[in-house]
């Protein structure tokens, strides 16, 4: 991360002395750089914020405020007391690189002094509005609500992530409904709001030490809840534990610090989602001295398979054997690590490595080949066990772990989000939380976290036939915004709708094959899932050469085509070399790819397509090679469920 000077950092800051008390009520209004976007603070009887691009008003006045015990709600009769105004335009460099290697930082502030201890900080960029609370209050305070959300038309459209309850994996379909028909139902986030000319997605980032953020529908738009402390829970088995008494508040916390923010990220064109990186900017800063072990890569998995190989001179299964042929098909493709899923151990004790395991080989083994090998951990086994467990890992040589079935959000659970990141960060291991709430900012704090799940993945094509190409492409705009995704993709098996079939053995995905490699390009994952068995992919050897060359982090990302649950095209730059991911919804079409984002001479560009007959043969996928320039303008055909993916490298000069 780098360190800019505090000259630049402060570049046409203006600091304005605050207002008489008699001045309060008047609204206060902060405008994005390029001027498009408006915040409106109302300091009336209650603080409200309204948001308007250009003349449209997306967001109506929503109070806001925080509900503390024996204090009151700070935001009710606010009596301003200072108020300071300033700009920022610098970069971060993250240590993993999502959309882009530097990520710019360009915003106004407005942070407004309240009597009673407490500020609001507001920031608005380009790309969308973002504001916390922050008190300064004495020892320990209890939060027994936060006012949040937004309100806006009932005729808006809302994507809906539904809930049940805030006990969830946290994996959605979205569906579509108004605004006002969402009245009473709850609502996970991120979700999105689309109106007025805009889309609005709806998160946090800065998570610490509070809940996790959902919304429940109100007839004039959506209200924030929050999980409430749990005062008791019931382990059910190893992975399911419910909260069974609920304290009559969300959090109790220190009196003196920061809130989350609450992320409002705002694009008049669906595409503008894909590139916003406020989530990531609004997170805390690292805490993770020595990163340079943090090794990003792609993995091979082996739950959705379920470890079933053929064309091998043994029987598969959850064993030493079937590992040490996961490595060495890591090894032989590039890829740099291997999971090994449930069943290596004996659930509920960490410690106990079944009989089949040999697991100090099977690490010895993995060294020698220069594979890491990932341990799946379920949640609840971890926590009663993690110090001698993260020990006996970091002895083994293991190279991080994926925590399962967390399914809460309360404080309590996001606290132990935090204490694993540490935990395991002190022993140089990665994380991939599954089952997991969305990201919020945990992997820019403690970066050797990599990925989260929080998402409908490819697993579900094991036993639902909901898992359509329409998702596909609406999760990019949705649930990709608030930080990576661990979806799992790479299915070799593909069908079209009305020849699939779930099933939990032997899977397949929905759309075509070209639909399954272009989410290489289009989906984020620092740490990227090969979900179909070795024998699959060798089976496949062309598809299987697309994606081992296909890297995870990229150093710049641009938006070729969108249209939210319709089609999404991308391209993404590593080094010299350019990435091309387009997918497609149920309708199959055809898209411009205007190659003017190459830099100046010669690339050759290899493509994997839709093949001729992949309307009626999902798998049918072929390869194509071309010579290309920044002036070449060529049009990708995707089938219905389709998809289209290339790699363009500069030429190699002619000897």
């Amino acid at each position: 991360m780098n360190h800019p000077s505090l000259a630049r950092r402060l570049a046409g800051a203006l600091l304005l002395i605050a207002p008489l008390a008699s001045h309060a009520a008047t609204p206060l209004e902060l405008s994005s750089p390029d001027r498009q976007l408006r915040v409106t603070i109302a300091t009336g009887d209650q603080l409200t914020l309204a948001v308007s691009l250009r003349d449209t008003q997306l967001v109506l006045p929503t109070p806001i405020g925080l509900k503390l015990s024996g204090i009151g709600t700070l935001g009710e009769h606010p009596r301003l007391t200072g108020q300071q105004r300033h700009s920022i335009d610098t970069s971060v460099r993250p240590v993993v690189a999502q959309k882009s290697r530097e990520v710019r930082d360009h915003y106004n502030a407005l942070k407004l002094d309240f009597a009673g201890g407490y500020t609001l900080e507001v920031r608005a960029y380009d790309e969308g509005i973002a504001y916390r609370f922050r008190t300064a209050l004495p020892g320990q305070v209890t939060v027994e609500d936060e006012l949040a959300g937004v309100h806006v038309r009932p005729q808006d459209t809302l994507y809906w992530p539904q809930e049940k309850s805030m006990q969830s994996h946290n994996e959605h379909y979205y569906q579509t409904l108004a605004v006002s028909e969402a009245a009473g139902k709850l609502v996970g986030v991120p979700a999105l709001v689309r109106g007025g000319g805009a889309h609005l997605v709806l998160t946090e980032s800065g998570l610490r030490d509070y809940p996790g953020m959902y919304l429940h529908g109100e007839a004039d738009g959506l209200r924030a809840v929050f999980p409430k402390v749990a005062l008791a829970d019931t382990a059910r088995d190893d992975r399911n534990v419910p909260v069974t008494q609920e304290a009559p508040y969300i959090a109790r916390t220190e009196g003196t610090r920061a809130y989350p923010w609450r992320i409002l990220g705002i694009a008049a064109e669906a595409g503008g989602l894909l590139t916003n990186q406020m989530p990531y900017l609004l997170a805390d800063a690292q805490e993770l001295k020595q990163t340079g072990w943090i090794k990003p890569g792609k993995v091979a998995w082996d739950w959705y398979n379920g470890n079933h190989l053929y064309n091998v001179p043994f029987k598969a299964g959850i064993d030493t054997r079937t590992y040490r042929h996961y490595i060495d098909f890591a090894a032989e493709n590039g890829l740099e690590y291997i999971i090994m899923d449930e069943g290596w151990y004996v659930l509920g004790d960490l410690l106990a490595v079944k009989p089949a395991i040999d697991m100090p080989a099977l690490m010895a083994h993995a060294k020698e080949r220069g594979v890491g090998i990932i341990l799946w951990v379920s949640w609840k086994t971890l926590d009663t066990q993690m110090k001698p467990a993260l020990d006996q890992f970091a002895r083994w040589g293991a190279a991080g772990i994926k925590v399962d079935f967390m399914q809460r959000a309360d404080q309590w659970m996001v606290n132990y989000y935090e204490r694993v990141a540490r935990e395991a960060a002190a022993r140089h291991l990665l994380v991939d939380f599954h089952g997991s709430f969305k990201p919020s900012g945990l992997q820019r704090t403690w970066p050797n976290v990599l990925t989260f799940e929080g998402v409908k993945g490819l697993e579900n094509d094991k036993w639902t036939d909901k898992q359509t190409p329409e998702h596909d492409v609406t999760i990019p705009f949705i649930r990709m915004f608030a930080g990576p995704m661990d979806y799992t993709p790479g299915a070799m098996s593909n069908a079209h709708r009305k020849d699939f079939v779930a099933s939990f053995d032997r899977p397949m995905s929905q759309g075509t094959r070209a639909h399954q490699l272009a989410m290489y390009v289009v989906y984020e994952s620092p740490l990227q899932m090969l979900a179909d068995s070795p024998s699959q992919y060798r089976a496949n050897p062309s598809s299987l050469d697309f994606i081992r060359q296909v890297p995870v982090e990229w150093d710049e990302s641009r938006v070729l085509h969108a249209d939210l649950g319709h089609y999404v095209a991308m391209a993404r730059r590593h080094g010299d070399t350019w990435y091309v991911g387009a997918m497609t919804g149920a309708d199959g079409r055809e898209l411009a790819l205007d190659l003017s984002f190459l830099g100046e001479g010669s690339y050759q560009m290899s493509s994997m397509e839709d093949g001729p007959n992949a309307a009626i043969f999902a798998t049918d996928v072929q390869a194509g090679s071309a010579s290309v320039t920044r002036a070449s303008r060529l049009t990708m055909q995707l089938a219905p469920g389709g998809g289209w993916a290339a790699i363009i490298r500069p030429a190699k000069p002619a000897q």
